[in-house]
């Protein structure tokens, strides 16, 4: 992959809408097949996931043009010298942060620095993002706080805070071991070779007071489920002191993740799956962990967790399944979703795939076997 194109010619929001269009297709189908009430439709999002999104994404994009990330990437590039390091480095900290702050949250932290490294060097864009998604899901699942299914499952199964972690300290271990092998692998040893310098732009440190202060704010809102003022806030700030930020923002990615919800949410309720689900034995075992992670595949990590765990009497198999199941396909994780939407890349889902899938087949197969040991 020709890293300068990857770097200076991306498309504005991620090289078009193709799934956008592709998720609605098909929510046109189930309008047509299952018919529901315009309140029922509505009823499918997760208005709490798309909230706390669009908030992150405004902030993020304050946060972006406040020109922080330009400097930030100027004194990283300056300490070090060759691209392999630089990949185990971002690696690292989006596995360590995701374990702390959920993975989400840290790829709208790093991804963002990641794309301003690119324009000041030569680096492989796509593949440093589709390793950052990788970083994130791995660590993610050490913790019940690291993602949405952790969260879940952690709640139903009443274990502590540490009993969770050691019970999927097994599984996180092969998953970040395979993760350092990949960008081993996937990343040679080359020298960055820096840009010709361009006219930096101005840190704006109001603009990053503001975005900063607002970041803040709003956590606290989504930990209190106060989602609609610290929105409002969050909103009202930047059309009063930076409209662009606003202008600037992807909403076709939340129309995306939208339009997942009414899909995923309407094809787990079809009368197959069901009839499927009670047929299988999947009760325990590897069987459970292998139907999580396929589940995953076809309906995402978090709406998997959700939906095997009237069938599932194995917590270990179900939490590990869901959380391999998170690499594969872009459905399988929201955090695969995101990351590339961030990224903006032009073939990102071309290279995602590439790696990801057989990623998910090394890391399933020595997940598997370390159970069954």
């Amino acid at each position: 992959m020709n890293a300068p194109a990857e770097g200076a010619a991306a498309a504005p929001h991620g090289g078009g809408h193709g799934l956008l269009w592709v998720l609605a297709a098909i929510a046109i189908v189930f309008a047509f097949v299952r018919p529901r009430a315009p309140m029922d439709w509505l009823a499918l999002i997760d208005w709490q996931t798309i909230g706390a999104l669009a908030g992150l994404l405004a902030i993020t994009q304050g946060v972006e043009k406040s020109g922080v990330l330009q400097a930030a990437a100027q004194r990283l590039l300056a300490r070090t010298h060759d691209q392999r390091s630089l990949a185990l480095l971002l690696a690292a900290g989006a596995a360590l942060l995701s374990a702390l702050v959920t993975n989400d949250v840290s790829l709208f932290l790093l991804v963002p620095l990641t794309r301003v490294l690119a324009t000041q060097a030569h680096l492989p864009l796509a593949r440093l993002v589709v390793l950052e998604a990788l970083a994130v899901n791995a660590g993610s699942a050490l913790t019940p706080i690291g993602n949405p299914q952790n969260l879940y499952l952690w709640h139903r199964s009443g274990e502590s805070f540490a009993a969770f972690v050691g019970m999927m300290l097994p599984t996180v271990a092969v998953m970040l071991f395979w993760l350092f092998a990949a960008v081993w692998v996937l990343v040679p040893r080359t020298p960055i070779a820096l840009r010709p310098e361009a006219e930096a732009a101005p840190v704006q440190p109001r603009l990053l007071a503001l975005a900063v202060l607002l970041f803040a704010g709003f956590v606290v809102a989504l930990d209190r489920h106060w989602l609609l003022p610290g929105l409002a806030v969050v909103f009202a700030a930047f059309l009063v002191f930076h409209a662009r930020v606003l202008r600037d923002v992807d909403w076709a990615l939340l129309a995306i993740i939208a339009l997942m919800f009414v899909d995923l949410r309407q094809l787990a309720e079809l009368p197959l799956m069901t009839s499927l689900l009670n047929q299988w034995p999947i009760t325990k075992g590897w069987r459970a962990y292998l139907a999580a992670i396929v589940a995953s595949q076809f309906i995402s990590n978090v709406p998997a967790a959700i939906l095997l765990d009237g069938h599932v009497r194995d917590l270990p198999a179900l939490a590990a399944g869901v959380s391999v199941g998170g690499f594969g396909c872009v459905l399988g994780s929201l955090a695969n979703l995101i990351a590339l939407r961030l990224a903006r890349l032009p073939h990102g889902l071309r290279e995602f795939h590439r790696i990801s899938i057989p990623f998910l087949l090394v890391v399933a197969v020595s997940a598997l076997l370390l159970r069954l040991g």
